[in-house]
């Protein structure tokens, strides 16, 4: 009998590993060689030794497990050899975590010594005895998966045919439970990633980028990046990661998208025209420039270097007699604007040197404004002759627009034969009726 509890106890040695148990592996299976020891001073015993010593236990929270234990071995009493056997329920306090853990247990159970070549004695029988037991013990962890575990336990035995004695075990703990679907060593339990390979150090989640921070908690997976930005690059170093930096190159400010602003003007150096020069939003970053002081910024001044008025975009009032003054010059100027008999053409040099300085002088008096008069000779029909005066108004205005007069500045009409300045009724006089004339437009 002692050779096979020896090769039993040595088949579990071989097969089991354990690890800790806690409420991710609350099941716990043991083995072990256990050795009795009677106490009774009128009693020759012989220590004994023998196995297995098996148990199962099951955690329950708090430090608590709840299990039983079975025992078989050999002893010899007053020279004659028993077998001892002992079934107790047992209920166990850890005290630790770490990899030394000491715990405390008790228990109830039953125990039995008897004579080997008595079958009615054998184990369990009725001369089996009630067994008060308590102890304690510890689990030396060897590796993440396999505890050498050590207890002695005093037990109580009160009935005859038993003994008080001491028991104590040497094994080995297998701990299960909780699973592991990614198979990365960190249960399921404690996974934050159950279905991602993962690190122990992030609790089963990966680090894709191998930047120190865990992909759950990386808000750019995939590109390394400091925590401090939650591990996205940050090119420049300025707290900001690429993702929201308009300017991921260049260091600047969270209230300026990461873009630098150079000048301090409150616009950043990519939307400033003028980034190292104090400026103003209205002129794009750049300073504002008054030449004249007239109050009428240059870029908005008509007339830089003349102080004028804001009402005149930055040139000089004029009055109606001065206005007056300038239509009459102006219509002295349009007796050099001709035209062939039925056509609005404008040629000759004459009249393009005059549009010129028609040109000038309305440039420099932008407050004026222009009805442009058309007339024809008597010759033609009337319809003919008040279309051919229209056409000539226009031809006049499109010369002046494309020297660069402002179109709204200009209004045409055209009054075909009526108010002739020369006699119809010869050449010359015909020739002066083929005209413009200026009016001012109130």
């Amino acid at each position: 009998m002692k050779n096979i509890i020896v090769k039993t106890f040595i088949t579990f040695l071989i097969l089991n590993i354990s690890v800790a148990q806690t409420s991710d592996n609350p099941w716990s299976f043991s083995v072990g060689a256990n050795i009795t020891n009677i106490i009774d001073k009128d009693i020759q015993f012989e220590i004994g030794f023998g196995g297995p010593a098996i148990s199962f236990t099951r955690y329950l929270g708090f430090g608590f497990s709840l299990g039983a234990q079975y025992s078989l071995g050999v002893s010899s009493i007053n020279d004659v050899n028993l077998d001892y056997t002992s079934f107790d329920g047992i209920i166990k306090f850890n005290l630790g975590k770490n990899k030394f853990i000491p715990y405390l247990f008790s228990g109830y159970g039953l125990t039995n010594f008897s004579d080997n070549d008595n079958d009615k004695g054998q184990f369990p029988s009725m001369e089996s005895s009630r067994t008060i037991l308590g102890g304690l013990g510890f689990d030396i962890s060897v590796s993440e998966k396999l505890k050498f575990n050590f207890s002695s336990s005093y037990r109580s035995n009160n009935e005859s045919g038993t003994y008080n004695h001491l028991q104590h075990v040497l094994g080995l703990r297998y701990n299960f439970g909780v699973g592991d679907r990614d198979k990365d060593g960190v249960s399921d339990k404690k996974d934050q990633c159950p279905d991602l390979p993962g690190l122990k150090e992030f609790n089963g989640c990966p680090d894709s980028d191998s930047d120190g921070l865990p992909d759950n908690k990386d808000q750019c997976p995939e590109e390394a990046g400091p925590e401090n930005t939650k591990g996205c690059p940050d090119n420049d170093k300025d707290g900001i990661p690429n993702n929201k930096d308009k300017c991921p190159d260049d260091i600047g400010l969270l209230e300026n998208d990461g873009c630098p602003d150079s000048d301090d003007d409150g616009i950043i150096d990519i939307e400033d025209k003028c980034p190292n020069e104090f400026g103003e939003i209205e002129s794009e970053g750049c300073p504002l420039i008054d030449k004249d002081n007239d109050g009428v910024l240059d870029d908005d001044d008509l007339c830089p270097d003349v102080y004028g008025s804001k009402n005149n975009n930055g040139c000089p009032e004029t009055n109606i007699t001065v206005e007056n003054e300038i239509v009459q010059t102006l219509n002295s100027f349009g007796e050099n604007i001709n035209f062939m008999a039925e056509s609005y053409d404008i040629i000759g040099k004459k009249t393009i040197n005059t549009l010129f300085e028609i040109k000038n002088i309305l440039n420099e008096n932008l407050k004026i404004n222009l009805y442009i008069e058309g007339y024809s000779s008597s010759d033609g029909s009337d319809n003919y002759n008040l279309m051919l005066s229209q056409k000539r108004a226009e031809s006049v205005k499109s010369y002046l627009v494309k020297l660069g007069v402002a179109e709204n500045r200009l209004e045409v009409i055209g009054y075909g034969e009526l108010n002739p300045i020369g006699d119809n009724d010869n050449p010359m006089g015909r020739s002066m009726n083929r005209r413009v004339q200026f009016k001012l437009k109130k």
